[in-house]
């Protein structure tokens, strides 16, 4: 049996996936980070980005994380998201107009947060 960590991906509102993986890729504010089995204990801080989570049963679960925290200690990795959303639960059509949206209102954060969910969605 291959090596594998417990993910728990939770935003403020509500618990967003539980299981086993064997690599969580997500981006922090020093940059993008894999983390595996084994890997060194940490503690960051999430950017607004899309993370990828290789499920130990050879799947892919990805989400749209805007902002929040990511620990990882004895191969238990958590992130705690300010908002999360899995891939197959984002309107893709809502998320084109909140994008065309809030580059017509020159509103940057919320162009960001429309961007990451559709890269989220792309990278399923």
């Amino acid at each position: 049996m291959a090596a594998e960590l417990h993910v728990e991906l939770v935003a403020a509102d509500r618990s967003v996936w539980s299981g086993e993986a064997t690599l969580v890729v997500a981006r922090t504010t020093s940059g993008d980070i894999g983390v595996m089995p084994g890997h060194q204990p940490l503690l960051g801080v999430l950017e607004s980005g899309p993370v990828t989570i290789r499920t130990s049963d050879g799947g892919t679960v990805v989400a749209a994380v805007h902002g929040g925290f990511i620990s990882f200690a004895d191969d238990k990795l958590s992130l705690l998201a300010e908002i999360a959303e899995l891939s197959d639960e984002i309107d893709v059509q809502r998320a084109e107009r909140a994008l065309e949206r809030a580059k017509s209102d020159a509103d940057a954060s919320a162009e960001r947060r429309a961007d990451v969910r559709l890269r989220a969605v792309s990278a399923h």
